[in-house]
């Protein structure tokens, strides 16, 4: 069991973290039977304390996480799930268990996978009055001249020095480049492995 430190219960920490966008879903804890189930089988398995229980996440839900890696903290007492989540992580229907802010720090990169399913969302579930609906409704040719001249706009604030104009024109590349990109089936986690193979 590669070393793991169980506590006197048995029971080790477990953190889901969406692989995609960073953010951290949930916290738990696995036995040592829900450690070897989630290795077997591929999705998380926890230990619940409640039901004193061994429970698969998303075994009445549908809101099943599949896991696409598993790391061990330095001292093998906690475990990081990197999970691909169906639904929503909390029982709440939160995406998130993590949405009541203590202290907020603003958006961290998190905010691209967020951003992400809102697109994927419009594309299968257009609304009327949608920006991204309409530029889907529109096919290829129109988004991509849109991330081209999102493109050229941050080319230009960035020769011009204003750092405001950077911000909101990079904002804007982001967002026609996501829209772009699952136009053509593509995902950012796609990319994002892109970028680790060349480093």
């Amino acid at each position: 069991m590669e070393n793991l430190k169980f506590d006197e219960k048995g029971l080790i920490c477990a953190i889901a973290q969406d692989y995609e966008s960073g953010e951290v879903l949930m916290q738990a804890y696995m036995n040592e039977e829900a450690y070897r189930k989630t290795l077997e089988t591929g999705y998380a398995h926890y230990w619940s304390r409640s039901r004193q229980k061994l429970w698969k996440k998303g075994e009445e839900s549908g809101h099943l996480q599949k896991v696409r890696g598993m790391f061990l903290d330095c001292d093998k007492d906690c475990v990081l799930l990197k999970v691909e989540q169906t639904g929503a992580a909390c029982h709440t229907g939160e995406y998130s268990c993590f949405f009541t802010p203590v202290q907020d720090c603003g958006e961290g990169a998190e905010m691209l996978g967020r951003l992400q399913r809102i697109v994927e969302d419009r594309k299968v579930n257009p609304e009327e009055g949608s920006y991204t609906a309409y530029l889907f409704s529109k096919g290829v040719d129109k988004i991509a001249k849109k991330a081209g001249e999102e493109a050229v706009e941050l080319v230009i604030a960035a020769k011009n020095g204003d750092k405001e104009e950077i911000v909101g024109e990079c904002a804007d590349l982001f967002y026609h480049t996501l829209v772009l990109l699952s136009n053509a089936g593509v995902k950012l986690s796609d990319v994002c492995t892109e970028l680790k193979n060349r480093h």
